[in-house]
């Protein structure tokens, strides 16, 4: 999940997509109405990216809890609790956010902002293959050096070969060459 070139705009509703940059600024598109207009410069833009979640521990990037919901609900569209179940709902997701820093607002628009990404399938499953033997990985990484080592003498020899032909050519042109003047001169 790339959030990158997905934009919060202050002042303006939902979220909205990278289209171009312009002048003085960018155009955007928005991921509800799909509209574009442009952001000027002047206004306060944040990239999704550079969002985080405040935690006990540490800044939790919001990349991070939207994947955290995602396996939580099957990367589905979720219903948006009331305000006064808005912290408990998050904790199941994030358990270690802290409640006195993140305002249930804020909360809300996280939630409505998943629902909208969803809707857009910019949030989808994450899948990765995890091998679970180390072996399996030296094997395969040893396979895969052995295939590069054996490929490359081979290039090597065909280059070898077509410089032979190269020189071939050349060598008799001037055989040519030197019979041609030794004629001229009997």
């Amino acid at each position: 999940m790339d959030l990158t070139q997905i934009f919060s705009i202050s002042g303006k509703p939902g979220l909205h997509q990278l289209v171009a940059s312009a002048k003085n600024g960018v155009i955007v598109e928005s991921l509800e109405t799909k509209k574009r207009f442009i952001a000027y410069s002047t206004y306060k833009i944040s990239s999704l990216e550079d969002i985080t979640v405040f935690t006990v521990d540490e800044d939790m990037p919001l990349k991070e809890v939207f994947n955290s919901i995602g396996k939580e609900v099957d990367f589905k569209e979720i219903a948006i609790p009331k305000k006064d179940d808005l912290k408990a709902t998050l904790k199941k997701y994030v358990s270690t956010f802290d409640e006195d820093k993140v305002y249930e607002s804020d909360i809300k628009k996280m939630f409505s902002w998943y629902n909208l990404l969803v809707k857009s399938g910019l949030i989808e499953p994450v899948v990765s293959e995890v091998v679970e033997n180390e072996e399996e990985v030296k094997k395969t990484t040893k396979s895969k050096s052995a295939a590069k080592t054996e490929a490359k003498p081979a290039a090597k020899k065909t280059a070898v070969k077509s410089s032979a032909k190269i020189n071939t050519k050349t060598a008799g042109a001037k055989r040519t060459t030197v019979k041609k003047t030794e004629a001229k001169g009997k």
